[in-house]
């Protein structure tokens, strides 16, 4: 078996037209629908990016034990699982996270991989002295401080080099995705991950795709808004959710290109394809962007999920209504590729959810220090504790750096040795305070906002999640289900405390 994997990053389900979206053209993310299984009820696991990626290579959650970080050295990895088994793995990506401290260790457990470079922050060009102001003049100063933001600045200077659409990342991917096919597709058992950065933000996309998406704007650059309540106007907005929309249709068009290869060659008879996305985000719904510190509305946690597989071939255009989510992922790949699953996963693998054998009864997601959100894929419950910036959590982990840097050593002093949880192969780990100060989300910089609170959405009468119910009895049964699914993932005493929950 031999399968591609895509991967877009912020993907929302509601940009698509087989999910019901109409805002943005996407006959090619539709047409692989018609052709494909279509999962409805597909959800986030552990938020934000590199903890989403620790969920597709391990299969079970983390954002109990462990906020953005490397994996860890127990950790299983689904690429070096089927490396190790003969299946050739290889990444495509341009998502230059995988290049930093906190997210070092995923890109090297594939046999090879391929970086395209230039994707937002990505420390790429050297530029002793930009033009500082010309780049005033060019960038809205709602969301550009060149002074006093070095990674949006940073941006700005890579963006000095990416004219044609030739050199912007997205499309590179898709070229070398396209030169790893044509030297392999003859080959058997081999995975490519076929990596996307986009749609995330920053919102940049060649003029071409934002012919379609119009608006009445006519000031500086909006396309980087920052995770905060939304101060913009009527216009603003408009022209920030058009620079998405225009970011979409590119990915389209490029997705398209891959279902013309597999048309011209015939992959559809022995090849497994797999479209997804991390998690979603707020383009202004709930007078919010981002995706951090607000509950995890359906924009942001209800994600696509479309897969053709040569078994269901006869099921293409189907739909399915079962819950799946991003753990499932890898225990699927798995076996796709006819490997054991390890004891450790959580997840379920698709294949057989697909076929009514195995079935997800609820699901917890969030993030280290965020909110807690269950869904039964009804209702969605979003469980707040008493003090968000309390947290009262530990670090527990052998690879003790954050995002762009070490372990401050004040978290470094907090250290203590933690006996073994039940998937770190009878490791014992370092457990260290997760200081307010440490630098990781989530984080608003100091932004003011109304706090939130803990609230149950019924998704079916209320799917834009506008109006909170009050119903004690499914609070309590959506309670008990959270706390069944953190006893599965062997969580520590205090996220309990934290929560307000009880671990019996």
């Amino acid at each position: 078996m031999r399968t591609v994997f895509v991967l877009f990053d912020s993907l929302n389900r509601a940009a698509l037209g087989c999910y019901g979206g109409d805002a943005i053209a996407t006959p090619n993310f539709d047409r692989f629908a018609s052709r494909a299984l279509t999962f409805d009820n597909h959800y986030v696991g552990s938020l934000p990016c590199m903890p989403a990626r620790r969920d597709m290579h391990t299969g079970r959650l983390n954002f109990m034990h462990r906020s953005w970080g490397p994996l860890e050295p127990f950790d299983n990895s689904m690429p070096a699982l089927l490396s190790s088994a003969g299946v050739y793995t290889h990444l495509v990506s341009d998502h230059f996270h995988y290049f930093e401290d906190g997210g070092a260790t995923y890109h090297s457990r594939f046999n090879t991989w391929d970086f395209i470079r230039g994707q937002e922050y990505d420390p790429w060009i050297a530029m002793v002295e930009p033009p500082l102001e010309r780049f005033k003049k060019a960038y809205s100063d709602k969301q550009y401080n060149v002074e006093n933001e070095p990674k949006r600045r940073q941006h700005q200077i890579n963006r000095e080099t990416i004219k044609q659409e030739d050199d912007f990342p997205g499309p590179q991917c898709f070229e070398r995705a396209f030169a790893f096919l044509d030297q392999n597709r003859d080959a058997d058992d081999w995975m490519l991950q076929l990596e996307c950065f986009d749609p995330h933000e920053p919102f940049d996309a060649p003029e071409k795709y934002k012919d379609a998406y119009k608006t009445d704007y006519e000031g500086p650059i909006l396309d980087w808004p920052k995770y905060a309540p939304v101060k913009e106007s009527p216009d603003e907005i408009a022209e920030i959710r058009a620079n998405y929309a225009a970011l979409v249709a590119m990915c389209d068009t490029y997705f398209g290109k891959l279902l013309d290869y597999f048309d011209e060659y015939d992959l559809w008879s022995d090849t497994c394809l797999i479209l997804t996305t991390d998690h979603g985000f707020l383009l202004s719904e709930h007078d919010w962007w981002g995706k951090n510190l607000t509950p995890y509305y359906e924009e942001i946690s209800h994600i696509p999920l479309v897969m053709h597989h040569p078994e269901f071939a006869n099921r293409a255009g189907e739909r399915c209504a079962a819950l799946t989510q991003t753990v499932d992922l890898m225990p699927t790949l798995l076996d796709i590729h006819a490997q054991p699953i390890p004891g450790e996963v959580t997840g379920k693998s698709i294949l057989d959810i697909a076929r009514g054998e195995d079935q997800h009864e609820a699901l917890a997601f969030g993030m280290f220090g965020g909110p807690l959100g269950v869904t039964d894929g009804k209702h969605s419950y979003f469980l707040y504790p008493n003090d968000l910036f309390n947290e009262e959590l530990g670090e527990y982990t052998l690879m003790p750096t954050h995002m762009t840097g070490f372990f401050s050593p004040n978290e470094l002093s907090t250290g203590v040795v933690s006996p073994p949880f039940d998937f770190t192969k009878g490791l014992n780990l370092m457990r260290y305070d997760a200081l307010n100060e440490a630098r990781r989300p989530p984080g608003l910089d100091g932004t003011d906002f109304e706090p939130f609170e803990t609230a149950v959405y019924n998704n079916l009468n209320d799917p834009n999640q506008l109006c909170p119910i009050r119903d004690e009895a499914l609070e309590t049964q959506l309670k008990a289900q959270a706390i069944a699914l953190l006893q599965r993932h062997d969580t520590p005493p205090e996220y309990y405390r934290w929560m307000g929950l009880t671990s019996s």
